[in-house]
């Protein structure tokens, strides 16, 4: 059976000292934290690339600097080139831009974004999330299969959202959750094992940089 591997990744810690939901806004890049983790990021892809014996042969990003920041380094020790692909970017909210979330949810001008939690009606609802990250996904097991053959990786660097309901949907889940309850920390890996014909692919998630998160600032849906 042929199968291909695309590795979902969150990108880095980025600089917010204003703790903002930053959603799609331009100018957010990585914090000195955050770049250590997009390099070491890379250490790891080419680690495990000497020790399985491959390595990813295409590599794509969000268009948010954040993301492209993050892949950039294994891009680098790759000598590859990174593709820009919309469907991965990160999901649209209604609270964007805002600070202290929890009371900006106090603020009555604010609840009408609150009335349908499991859609969910402050932003992109879950289902469209999912479907255009997992749309990306099949493009690209499609090209590897075809392409570079059995065992054929690639990375896409996207957000912490739109990888969790991916993750839901594909492992047969609802995907209306806690924001508190995601598995996807900055620069995590979830692979989706993608075997030719399968209904659902096969998951699998690591955390190379487990031991820089507790230095890090990460905000549940940014």
């Amino acid at each position: 059976m042929t199968t291909a591997t695309v590795h979902l990744v969150r990108h880095g810690e980025a600089h917010n000292p204003d703790r903002v939901l930053y959603g799609r806004l331009s100018g957010f890049h990585l914090s000195e934290l955050g770049y250590q983790m997009a390099e070491e990021l890379a250490d790891w892809f080419v680690q495990r690339a000497e020790q399985t014996g491959s390595a990813p042969s295409i590599l794509v990003a969000s268009p948010l600097l954040r993301a492209q920041e993050t892949i950039a380094p294994l891009a680098q020790r790759l000598q590859l080139p990174v593709r820009t692909d919309d469907r991965v970017i990160e999901a649209a909210n209604g609270f964007e831009g805002m600070s202290n979330i929890k009371r900006q949810l106090r603020r009555p001008q604010n609840w009408g974004l609150l009335l349908n939690p499991f859609r969910p009606s402050w932003g992109e609802p879950y289902a469209e999330q999912a479907a255009r990250v997992a749309a990306a996904v099949h493009d690209l097991r499609d090209e590897l299969i075809r392409n570079h053959g059995d065992g054929a990786e690639a990375v896409i660097v996207a957000h912490q959202l739109p990888i969790w309901v991916t993750r839901l949907s594909a492992e047969g889940k609802k995907l209306w959750h806690d924001p508190r309850d995601r598995e996807c920390s900055l620069t995590s890996v979830t692979s989706l094992h993608c075997d030719a014909g399968a209904t659902r692919p096969r998951v699998e998630y690591q955390e190379p940089n487990r031991h820089l998160l507790a230095d890090a600032i990460a905000l549940p849906g940014a």
